[in-house]
């Protein structure tokens, strides 16, 4: 989908790194052949089908990448067919990882079938006939496509084919960061620099080679840097979700991923901060955001700390005077 908008005249807009895709712009009777065109030349070339055809409405958010592309789609429900003679006349030669946001999805390729509902995902490729059905209601489907091309998968191609249209765990490891990432990249990508957004499309690609080797039983096919980088993510949203627990250090935190505190220190060597650095300046980036929050100002400064894992009052003002430059209660007076 390196083209998204290529082919949507005036439906496209762009925002920074992310290109929006619109048949809301398109007259009624056209929309459904513009969204064939779209599909056919940024995608890949299909047939599509939809018994909503005469009043389809569609919308995909795109946001570019180093090595990929993520594209959250919404759509009236249709069905796809890629034949062996669309691949023959243009296979990019990409894999794609799915999820499902809403609705229901029925992926056949190979051997494989996968039936998705919402969390759902799985990966299919170009190369190989497909079918997808968009089954369920007459209400929009919902979901998100990560690009991913053979030449940055960090597996086998033999390998990745072996797990078409099969459903991938998105309920534990790297799958419970992956579907969020997912979800949340548009939005993040609207405010990041070309240098974070790198280092976001980095992530989201390990996150997938991750998933995708835990999914084939062996993560020993990764590179060492991907794995890195994959437990990187792991530890990071562990510590996120964790904040308010005053027992959350460095110790608790190697623990929970079965590594020694020496590996996580070294982990963090090429991170902005040290671990309990970072754990600490996430803590006060929330009790800063809580203080000046108007909605907020029923709650006392010392819950407010022991919200988010401070336990001690005193130990609490010194650390945000030493970061902000005021005290708490100055910050809180700012309100007035």
């Amino acid at each position: 989908m390196s083209g998204l908008g290529r082919t949507a005249g005036a439906a496209a807009a762009a925002a920074g790194p992310v290109v929006a895709v619109d048949t809301d712009d398109i007259g009624v009777p056209d929309r459904f052949g513009w969204w064939h065109d779209m599909v056919d030349h940024d995608v890949m070339p299909v047939e599509i089908r939809s018994p909503h055809a005469h009043r389809f409405q569609g919308r995909v958010e795109s946001v570019g990448l180093p090595h990929g592309q993520v594209a959250a789609f919404d759509f009236s429900p249709m069905t796809a067919r890629r034949s062996p003679s669309h691949i023959r006349r243009h296979d990019p030669g990409d894999h794609y990882l799915v999820l499902v946001r809403d609705g229901a999805v029925r992926l056949e390729q190979q051997r494989g079938v996968a039936c998705l509902g919402p969390g759902g995902m799985a990966l299919f490729s170009t190369s190989h006939p497909l079918t997808c059905d968009f089954v369920g209601g007459g209400g929009p489907h919902r979901l998100t496509l990560l690009r991913l091309p053979r030449t940055v998968l960090p597996l086998p191609g033999g390998r990745v084919d072996r797990m078409l249209a099969e459903p991938l765990p998105g309920d534990s490891g790297s799958g419970a960061l992956l579907g969020p990432y997912l979800t949340s990249l548009p939005a993040a990508a609207r405010t990041s620099g070309p240098a974070e957004l790198a280092r976001l499309g980095t992530i989201g690609v390990d996150l997938a080679g991750s998933l995708l080797a835990a999914r084939y039983g062996d993560q020993e096919l990764l590179p060492a840097e991907t794995r890195r980088t994959a437990l990187l993510a792991r530890i990071n949203a562990f510590i996120d979700h964790h904040l308010p627990d005053p027992a959350l250090d460095p110790a608790a935190v190697a623990g929970h991923h079965h590594i020694s505190v020496r590996t996580l220190h070294q982990l963090f060597r090429g991170e902005p901060e040290s671990v309990a650095a970072t754990i600490r300046s996430r803590r006060l980036e929330h009790c800063h955001a809580d203080l000046t929050d108007p909605r907020l100002r029923h709650r006392t400064i010392a819950e407010t700390a022991l919200r988010w894992g401070f336990e001690r009052p005193a130990d609490f003002s010194r650390a945000f005077r030493r970061v902000y430059g005021v005290s708490p209660s100055e910050v809180r007076a700012g309100l007035r």
